[in-house]
This record gives C-alpha cells, structure tokens and sequence, in this order.
C-alpha cells in the first residue's frame, strides 16, 4: 500500500540527488532508507528508480509518484501546520506569492493595516512564485496570489483589487521628459530597463511595442526597483512601471512618468484565491482590505 512516507522518500531522494543525503535529512539510517525503496518497489511491482553507478533515475512510474509527492505533501503539511496553530489559539498563516515584482511595494501598504486589524493571523510573502503562480495556489503551497494576470481556472477565484495606469518613466532631464505622451517608434533608440520578466508577458512589450512593429535600441533586464529607477534617474536607459510606484519615486528622485500611447494603458492587480478557502474569515478579509484601500491610485481614465 502507498503511504504518505514512500511519497517523502521519493521527493526527498530526488531533492538530494542520493540516498545518503536523503537519509540524513530523513533522520534515518542509509540501510533503512535502502531498505524502505527496496520494500516499496517490492509493493508496487515495478521499479521507482534505475540505478546508474552511483546515482539514481526515476523511471516513469517514478516520475508519476515524484508528481503525486509535489502536489498532495504540501497539503498535508498545511494541514498539519494548521492544526497546530489551532492547538495554540493562533488563527493561521496568511501565505502571499507575488507574479508582479513591483506589487511588491503595494503589497506592503496592504499588509500593515491588516496585520493591525489580524494579530492573531501571520503573514508570510513567497516571491519565489513570481512565475508559477497558479500551480503553488493549485498545490497549497500559497494562499493568496498577487497578479496583474489572472488565469481562469476552474477552482479558483480572481478578484480585482486596484487600478493603475502602466507608464513609461525617464530621467527630468531626458528629451522625452517634456512630451505629453510616447509614441513606440520614440522608443526604438531607448535602452529599455525592465524586470527578468518574458517580453510576451512585460506590457510595454505586448501592448506598446509589438503592435507597432518597434524593438528598443537594447534590452536591460535589472531585478530591483531601486537600482532599475537609479539606471534611469542617471539617464541610462527608460522603464515602463505603475504611475503610482513612478510617482512615489519621483518624489525624491529626478523621474518623469510619461503617458505610454494616446490613451495610456490600464492594468489592474488581481488577488487569486481557492474557491475552497471561502470560508476561511481572515483571508477574506484580506481581499476585503485590499479593494477598500483608500490610499490606492485613482481609477485610470483614457
């Protein structure tokens, strides 16, 4: 019979890349770790792993149980991580993953308040889901998703949080800081900052650029806001970000956001939860939170 301590064997040898080192993190012998694999393929009827001199493979039946490990262990871990908390009195942990690398600084607004209003509730942001957001919410490993790009998917729930207004951000003394809003070909000699993103997924890109056909002179990619918008404020490239993070920038260095196209671009970031976990009160109420936000950027008008 297959038992949730075969699928942590088989997610532990493959994390570790030998039995030794998945035993030690087992806290069990390497003779009863042999033993276990040994015992289980005897169960199964079929071979969990081909052995390569020293190493080992997963075969195809491997493979699927390394599947049925990554998706069901995470479940039962937040079962088991719930339960505690309960014994104590705590509410929960509310698990935030990020799929927008400027949502960040949003988020933060966000989270003070609620953690005011939810002692008894932590927070724990995972921005390791920045481009998997769907599957770690699929597979429990998070609670909450924070997107500009909600997937529908049966199962799960996107709700629109906040407005915003995608705009291009130059240094006061560029040439372009004094137009009144950027055309793609003005972009075509620009060195372009943006986040270690996908072009196919960076708007600027996909609803700015490619319609007209324009590439930029280059393409930088840098992976924080802070030393993005120093590029920029020192007249080293340009970079396409929310107004409201342009805006709060701007207020202490040399930054013009500028107006992408006549009539701008609108964007919104969407919460994703489980439809299951509609009951849980203190993760609605962070959704709740979120929309009621009175700080947020006026609604975008074209």
């Amino acid at each position: 019979m297959l038992e949730r301590s075969h699928l942590m064997v088989i997610r532990e040898v493959e994390r570790q890349g030998s039995l030794t080192a998945a035993a030690d993190k087992l806290h069990l012998t390497q003779s009863a770790l042999s033993h276990t694999v040994k015992k289980l393929e005897q169960q199964l009827g079929t071979a969990v792993w081909a052995r390569e001199g020293r190493s080992l493979r997963l075969t195809q039946a491997g493979q699927y149980l390394l599947g049925l490990a990554n998706r069901m262990l995470p479940q039962f871990e937040l079962a088991e991580e719930r339960m505690k908390q309960y014994a104590q009195g705590e509410r929960g942990t509310l698990r935030i993953g990020m799929e927008c690398h400027p949502c960040y600084q949003w988020l933060l607004k966000v989270v003070s308040p609620y953690l005011a209003n939810w002692p008894d509730v932590d927070v724990d942001v995972k921005q390791r889901f920045q481009f998997g957001g769907i599957g770690a919410l699929f597979g429990y490993d998070i609670d909450v998703l924070v997107t500009p790009d909600p997937l529908k998917k049966a199962g799960l729930t996107f709700q629109p949080v906040f407005d915003y207004e995608q705009v291009l951000v130059v240094a006061d003394a560029h040439p372009l800081a004094g137009e009144p809003y950027i055309t793609p070909d003005q972009l075509a000699s620009e060195v372009l900052i943006t986040y270690p993103v996908e072009t196919d997924r960076l708007d600027v890109y996909t609803q700015f650029l490619m319609p007209a056909n324009v590439v930029p002179r280059r393409h930088k990619v840098i992976e924080t806001t802070d030393i993005m918008l120093q590029m920029v404020a020192s007249g080293r490239g340009v970079a396409a970000l929310p107004r409201w993070l342009a805006e709060e920038y701007a207020g202490w260095m040399p930054l013009t956001p500028l107006r992408l196209g006549k009539k701008g671009i609108a964007k919104q970031i969407f919460l994703g939860t489980r439809e299951s976990d509609d009951s849980i009160d203190y993760l609605q109420a962070f959704v709740a939170s979120a929309r009621k936000a009175d700080w947020a950027e006026p609604r975008f008008r074209a």
